[in-house]
């Protein structure tokens, strides 16, 4: 009994923050109001654990926003009042190199880089210009972000600026509830490190490629700096933070929403839809035949800018395999 009406006060508590913060009012209040119902009327006596019921809730509340980012969180430790502001999840980040899980030439000087995360560039950003740097002298680069489940802005921002010249470009504008107001994410005009410019750029994505990542593809899609390769991604948009609820509980509300500058819309429930649409297995393999076309006739045509006798025989091998 005394369970129960914890997590009766805990539904309550999570109704009202939704309403309070929830970045669409309308959806926020239908959310609230179908939990509030749900609860009165037994729907969760069924529950037998605290984790389920969670799960339960999460389940409701994404039936009804169709929003993936929306995540109701049990923890056997007792939460902080101070816990609601952000999950620590980069914390000890340095053990997983910060995201970057693959760096690597492949055959014919196509980079690869492997990123499942986006990470906040006052952490993850060095480790980002030491991967670019070993990169640099590529013909090609294949970004995989099959893995990858999304992250910060800030992040976004820098990734992206590395691919676009100096001039400042208006990547993203992303609208806040709270306080009613916009913040616009330009590329950076000044860089640690050396631009990837006039190369090609293939982004690698999956269903399972989210949020920042999303976010990342959806920006060099639309100002035609990449080509997506793979599935369709799995549509988050909305930015937000963490609520504490009670001692146990806390949830995932998005508070804001993206603004594309080129579409005036975003990829939230639709997902990110990629140019070359395949199985996510078979996306990196037809990328890096697509770079070794190109460069292969581009050694062809100008044989003299490539006097190094080692990739002209690597190029001679690849081009045999492509016939």
């Amino acid at each position: 009994m005394e369970q129960m009406r914890g997590w009766e006060t805990m539904v309550e508590a999570l109704a009202e923050q939704l309403t309070a913060s929830y970045v669409f009012p309308q959806v926020g209040a239908a959310m609230a109001e179908a939990v509030r119902r749900k609860w009165l009327a037994g729907g969760y006596r069924h529950v037998e654990s605290a984790v389920g019921l969670a799960e339960q809730l999460t389940d409701d509340l994404r039936n009804i926003s169709r929003d993936l980012h929306v995540k109701v969180f049990y923890s056997e430790e007792l939460i902080a009042h101070d816990d609601g502001e952000q999950l620590p999840y980069w914390q000890g980040a340095e053990a997983v190199n910060f995201g970057f899980a693959k760096v690597e030439r492949l055959t014919g000087n196509v980079g690869y880089l492997k990123l499942d995360a986006f990470l906040p560039p006052e952490r993850a950003g060095e480790t980002l210009g030491g991967a670019l740097a070993f990169l640099a002298h590529t013909e090609a680069m294949i970004l995989d972000l099959r893995e990858n489940r999304g992250g910060e802005p800030g992040m976004v921002q820098l990734l992206c600026s590395y691919f676009l010249a100096a001039q400042p470009v208006l990547l993203n504008t992303i609208y806040a509830r709270e306080t009613d107001t916009t913040r616009q994410f330009w590329s950076l005009p000044v860089l640690p490190g050396r631009r990837y410019l006039d190369k090609p750029v293939y982004i690698l994505t999956s269903r399972m490629t989210f949020s920042a990542a999303e976010e990342f593809s959806y920006n060099l899609q639309h100002l035609q700096r990449a080509t997506l390769v793979g599935e369709v991604t799995r549509g988050g948009a909305n930015p937000g933070k963490v609520f504490r609820l009670q001692d146990h509980f806390r949830v995932f509300i998005p508070t804001q929403r993206s603004i594309n500058p080129i579409t005036q819309s975003n990829w939230e429930g639709t997902g990110v839809t990629p140019d070359v649409q395949l199985p996510a297995a078979e996306a990196l393999a037809w990328a890096h035949r697509e770079a070794v076309q190109a460069i292969v006739a581009k050694v062809e045509a100008d044989p003299e800018h490539y006097p190094y006798g080692r990739f002209r025989n690597e190029v001679r091998e690849l081009k045999a395999t492509l016939n």
